[in-house]
């Protein structure tokens, strides 16, 4: 940590375009030029060059490597073919696998070290040297040298000063979260540390550390505003100012620091039980309520996209270098090196035997179960019918599901090739993922009988080339976005005011109605009102629609942590869906009509977890360096 903090090279700079397209630099710089403070702060156009390299400090977690992995809950399993991504080692109840020094492929985000000895935080356009931790504190440090300099911006209009100082604060409590998050209370730095003083900032317990980054993140929102195109300042990059950090972000991570702080997890680590602290949840749920308010209002531009726009989300196609995310994405970071999602996140979700490459990452069937049916109701398990009256038939498992089902997962018999294909290669036209069909493979196949296609089209195979360069395909999951808000504000308001039909402060929605916002989204039947009597049963619902509308974006590693249930049964198990067809596959059928027999799930593993899994392990060299900075429980 402490190399990580302490160090910041005062470089030339230039306010350069930042609108979707990172493959232009943030910041123009010469490594050589060393110039004064008084230069580098004087006016706006020079700080915010200084400011905008904390943006190339957010990691693409999408495309950080050529294959990437970032779901390490109980979402999702990757074939046998390799085991260098992180899901191995998590699975395996190795957190130390995060660690470059424990990782020699390097292939998570969490961590970096050059291979050549070079630095660790890297602030260039490069994907693959973009690691959270080394970035995190070199961000911290930079962040507080700005705000430390902020009386040498003498050139400078009111509105100017408030956006710098507004991101710098935003970018100081985001980086914070983001380390909290995984390693629980830390120390909170505040300053810029000299070289020479010796560090000895102890670790705060998690919500004396979230509180500190609600101030900032707070601060930061009442500075920023909603839109930067709405400003004087901002029109210099009119319409390419998407990325810039704005009111709306600010709120989302108040209330998601809050909510956080709030939960199971982190108000056990802080001395509380393990249950949800009351207060925190009040706070998270007036924060997410402001944030709605100037959403649902129009005051903001971020609104829900359409469902037949779903997947604009996540992927786009034909659209050159534009970053997904459309009008949903709240948070989101640059986008380095255009298509290169094209060549290596496209290819890690087809089978080997239509696809590029044999590292398949699919999700588990137990995880599927969390799809329910459109009429809103859960299934008990993929393996018996539902007797909550939910409609659900073990012998036609594909009838009748949630919209998002189809829209995520693909399921036996699904036509996955489109165009033309060798007599040969005919029988693999369509998705065999019965038990013992071409699509099943340990190896190189699916291991669960599902493949994930909610972040490539479904032409993403060899033969109809859907990852081809002229089809311009290029993804990237967003940090946050407007669906995960809803869902956050129906959670902090049932926990903080103890009734799923309560609401927030300021805004008109009540918790059950947040959750049906995005159920009607999807065509979705509302909450049942079996779940409305309790808090508790609404957290039922609340949990299991976190699971499918956030499916595969990165977040339920994290939720089962501060839930505190990723140690406990059934969320240490990974299944796969087995069954044969009960007729011949007919391609003139509906897919979802299609009929199996012999329905039942075999268990792949169960992960070795126990309570110390709850956070992931410091790095040795850091907790080595002072007593105060110590080392999580277990490890």
């Amino acid at each position: 940590m402490r190399k990580y903090i302490k160090r910041l090279l005062f470089v030339g700079i230039v306010w350069s375009l930042a609108g979707m397209v990172s493959c232009k630099k943030y910041l123009d710089r010469d490594p050589e030029a060393n110039v004064s403070a008084e230069t580098a702060f004087k006016d706006f156009r020079s700080f915010q060059g200084f400011t905008e390299e904390l943006y190339n400090c957010i990691p693409d977690f999408t495309n950080r490597y050529w294959t990437n992995s970032w779901n390490w809950g109980d979402d999702e399993i990757q074939s046998t073919v390799q085991n260098f991504h992180l899901v191995n080692k998590i699975d395996n109840g190795d957190f130390w696998g995060w660690q470059r020094e424990f990782d020699g492929w390097g292939a998570g985000f969490m961590d970096y070290a050059s291979p050549t000895g070079g630095p660790s935080a890297n602030t260039d356009n490069d994907r693959m040297t973009k690691g959270l931790y080394p970035l995190a504190w070199y961000g911290i440090r930079k962040a507080n040298l700005g705000l430390e300099n902020m009386n040498l911006l003498v050139n400078a209009t009111d509105e100017e000063r408030s956006l710098i100082k507004g991101q710098l604060l935003f970018f100081r409590g985001w980086f914070h979260f983001m380390l909290m998050q995984y390693f629980g209370g830390l120390p909170y730095v505040d300053r810029v540390l000299p070289s020479d003083e010796q560090l000895r900032l102890p670790r705060l317990k998690y919500q004396e550390c979230a509180e500190k980054a609600a101030q900032d993140f707070r601060a930061a929102a009442d500075l920023l505003p909603i839109n930067w195109d709405n400003t004087n300042a901002g029109v210099q990059t009119f319409g390419k100012n998407q990325l810039r950090i704005n009111k709306i972000m600010a709120l989302g991570y108040l209330g998601k620091n809050y909510l956080w702080a709030a939960s199971p997890l982190m108000n056990l680590e802080s001395g509380g039980g393990k249950t949800y602290n009351v207060e925190l949840s009040k706070k998270a749920a007036v924060a997410f309520a402001e944030l709605l308010t100037l959403t649902e209002s129009g005051v903001a531009p971020h609104k829900l996209m359409p469902f037949a726009q779903y997947s604009t989300n996540f992927y786009t196609i034909g659209q050159n270098f534009l970053i997904p995310g459309g009008t949903e994405a709240i948070f989101t970071g640059p986008y380095w090196g255009a298509h290169g999602s094209t060549y290596g996140t496209a290819k890690q979700y087809t089978p080997a035997i239509v696809g590029a490459d044999a590292l398949v990452f699919a999700p588990t069937a137990n995880y599927v179960n969390f799809y329910g049916m459109k009429n809103g109701l859960p299934i008990a398990n993929s393996a018996q019918a539902d007797p909550s009256g939910s409609g659900y038939d073990p012998q036609s498992p594909w009838l009748n599901r949630d919209p998002r089902f189809y829209n995520d997962i693909v399921y036996d018999g699904v036509k996955i090739v489109q165009g033309t294909l060798a007599t040969n290669m005919e029988p693999h036209r369509y998705a065999n993922l019965y038990t013992g069909g071409s699509y099943r493979d340990e190896r190189s196949g699916s291991r669960t009988g599902y493949m994930l296609y909610k972040f490539v089209p479904i032409t993403a195979n060899n033969f109809d080339q859907g990852w081809n360069y002229g089809q311009n395909l290029n993804i990237k999951v967003p940090y946050m976005r407007l669906a995960d808000i809803y869902l956050m504000y129906a959670e902090a308001v049932a926990n903080g005011y103890g009734n799923p039909t309560a609401m927030a402060p300021g805004f008109s929605k009540t918790a059950v109605g947040a959750i049906n916002v995005i159920r009607d989204r999807a065509g979705v039947g509302h909450v049942a009102a079996q779940y409305l009597g309790s808090t508790d049963e609404f957290m039922k619902e609340v949990r299991r629609e976190r699971a499918v509308e956030l499916a595969f974006e990165g977040h339920r590693f994290n939720d089962l942590r501060r839930w505190h249930l990723l140690a406990e049964v059934p969320y240490t198990l990974k299944t796969a869906a087995e069954f044969d067809r009960a007729v011949p596959l007919n391609p003139t059928t509906d897919t979802k009509l299609n009929k199996v027999v012999n329905y039942r799930e075999r268990l792949i593993l169960q992960r070795p977890f126990t309570e110390k899994h709850y956070w992931l392990p410091l790095k040795r060299a850091d907790v080595n360096m002072y007593p105060e900075f110590f080392q999580n429980p277990g490890w």
